[in-house]
């Protein structure tokens, strides 16, 4: 008997078919303009995919748990280590906070010491006091990486664990350090013999990572995602070219290195970084003669990008904290680290630690994602983004290769110049309202006040001047600068307002006060709306009697011939005047006449704030 096929009556429609429709239905609109559009990283985006666009690329094919590890490295189900780490400065505290954690869903605990702490093992057993090092993640970082391993034997022979068994990881990574710092831990000489030291003592740690590839620093820099993947195989590969020339076993050496990632905003291209990281991890491991899938399989630890975390209306955090680490779950790292809400303006607080925590396991326990592997597998969307970044990154990895590698390109200048123009390039997004940071340049809560914030970016002094380091920074601190220098002023002053003449069509008149707010809002400014005036004569009368600060004309742009300069010759020596937009046909005649203070689409908003800020004579 024949089985029935299910829609058989439906016969297949081919591509062109789809996009004549669509051209169709644009009713003159210009394809390509309208519906592609370009991706931070410069992919062209189509606005549909089908079964033909991935037919050719070649890691569609491949299972999960098998070479190149595109789709990960587990062969069923999607588990992970649920991580929080602490900072270390009392160890029974640290320890009791520890047990705490354990018992709430934890099973990932990173303990970060001061620079100058040298581990022993009086106090890592103390700190690790009734914690199974067997069942539980033990991740460290210190500037002492052999006295660590050595205190975390001798603790775990002591108390009858198995060596063997202990999972976990150092945070020792000399070219990260160098990046940030323009110097070694040490030297040079010095670092890479620890490495080589580290590989060779931790024989009985075979299930420990001893050397992280921090790449953690080019996100929180402002690299773009192609930069972020290609310097960090860059890295990983130098490690491994260093001690497998010292006599190391590559596969001994790639077993024992773990990479750390942050995870960004951009949902389905961060899915495909992780998949494309492995693959291309994969291969160059490979390359150097190791076939065995443990060693070829690139371990992953994530944590959520600080480059778009924000002071203001800081609870937005938790809804990028949560898609970002739907992104990373999705695309199967092994391990997450969920970003406090507050964390990058205050120690994060006891309720933002919790939060952190519950959002992983809500994904965990209640949306199933340990339930399946690599579900976004077969999406034509996020396979071809995997392969644009496949062949984007390797192609720059390969010319940093050229360039004598990663330490060589670093010294060049080579790699803190692209990292430095990406940045910059979302810098401008971000001024110009193209890349969004909700509640801070746009939609700001205008009800929030913050007296007093340290948001200066982290910073550290090179060694020498030749030396560019990467710095972490966020992009929304230019504006909230801005809002704080207006919030400190309003302590012992008015809090500058911004009041808006509205007049003409109610739906341009609308758009144009609201595009104003927000403006004006972004430097934490008091923003009055009116529902629109019926004569220009009474907007003036109002504004006359309210006596704002700025007073901005919001109308359609076939109204501002008419009403602009009355409203201003009116007004210009009672309050600062502005109009709410950009009108070509007499921009220049109301230049003439005076006017000279216009917002737009293509204003740098901090830097028309500033010049607010400085007219209203807040210091």
């Amino acid at each position: 008997m024949e089985k029935e096929r299910l829609f058989k009556e439906f016969p297949p429609v081919t591509t062109e078919a789809w996009k004549k429709k669509i051209i169709a239905d644009l009713k003159g609109a210009a394809y390509n303009k309208n519906l592609v559009w370009k991706t931070a990283e410069g992919f062209d985006v189509e606005p549909f995919y089908r079964r033909e666009d991935i037919e050719n690329l070649g890691h569609p094919d491949t299972f999960p748990g098998s070479f190149p590890f595109t789709r990960g490295s587990q062969i069923k189900g999607n588990t992970w280590k649920v991580r929080q780490d602490i900072q270390v400065a009392d160890f029974t505290a640290a320890n009791q906070k520890s047990l705490n954690l354990l018992s709430k869903g934890v099973n990932s605990v990173g303990f970060h010491f001061a620079p100058d702490y040298r581990p022993k093992v009086e106090d890592i057993e103390r700190l690790l006091q009734d914690i199974d090092g067997n069942t539980t993640e033990l991740n460290f970082s210190t500037q002492f990486p052999v006295e660590m391993i050595t205190a975390l034997e001798k603790v775990a022979k002591k108390h009858n664990r198995k060596v063997g068994k202990i999972k976990g990881s150092l945070d020792f990574d000399p070219l990260g350090y160098f990046s940030r710092h323009g110097k070694f831990y040490n030297s040079k000489e010095e670092d890479f013999n620890l490495l080589e030291q580290l590989v060779n003592k931790s024989s009985s740690l075979s299930g420990f990572h001893v050397i992280t590839v921090e790449a953690t620093l080019f996100a929180n820099a402002g690299a773009g995602i192609v930069s972020q993947l290609a310097y960090a195989l860059s890295k990983g590969a130098g490690y491994l070219t260093y001690l497998t020339n010292a006599g190391l076993d590559a596969g001994q050496v790639a077993s024992r290195i773990r990479f750390q990632f942050a995870v960004g905003s951009g949902y389905f291209m961060e899915i495909a970084k992780f998949r494309a990281a492995r693959h291309l991890w994969a291969h160059i491991v490979n390359a150097f003669g190791v076939t065995e899938a443990g060693s070829q399989a690139m371990y992953i630890h994530c944590v959520n990008s600080r480059w778009n975390k924000t002071l203001y209306d800081p609870y937005v955090n938790m809804l990028r904290t949560t898609t970002e680490t739907m992104s990373s779950l999705i695309a199967g790292v092994d391990s997450m680290e969920v970003l406090p809400f507050d964390e990058v303006f205050e120690k994060p607080t006891p309720f933002a630690e919790r939060i952190a925590r519950n959002q992983q396991l809500i994904l965990k326990y209640e949306s199933y994602f340990d339930k399946v592997n690599d579900p976004a597998a077969g999406s034509y969307y996020v396979e071809e983004l995997t392969d644009k970044l496949i062949r984007e990154a390797w192609k720059l990895f390969l010319e940093t290769d050229e360039k004598g590698g990663y330490l060589k390109a670093f010294e060049q200048g080579f790699i803190h110049q692209r990292v430095e123009d990406e940045a910059q390039q979302k810098i401008r997004g971000i001024e110009q309202l193209k890349r969004v940071l909700l509640g801070t340049n746009q939609y700001p809560n205008t009800n929030e006040h913050i007296e007093n914030a340290d948001i200066s970016p982290a910073s550290a002094k090179p060694e020498t001047d030749s030396i560019k380091t990467l710095k972490p920074f966020r992009g929304a601190i230019p504006f909230e600068q801005l809002r704080l220098k207006t919030d400190r002023f309003a302590r012992s002053n008015p809090r500058p307002v911004v009041w808006m003449l509205t007049y003409g069509k109610l739906a341009m008149r609308n758009a144009r006060a609201q595009f104003a707010g927000n403006f004006f809002g972004c430097a934490g400014f008091e923003i009055v709306n009116n529902p629109g005036f019926e004569t220009i004569e009474k907007g003036i009368e109002a504004a006359e009697k309210d006596n704002p600060d700025i007073l901005v004309i919001c109308s359609p742009d076939e109204e501002y011939g008419n009403i602009a300069l009355p409203v201003f010759h009116a007004l210009k020596d009672k309050m600062i005047v502005v109009l709410a937009g950009y009108p070509e046909k007499v921009v220049e005649h109301l230049k003439q006449e005076g006017m000279e203070h216009f917002i737009h689409a293509k204003s740098n908003v901090p830097e028309e704030l500033k010049k607010y800020q400085q007219l209203l004579k807040i210091k």
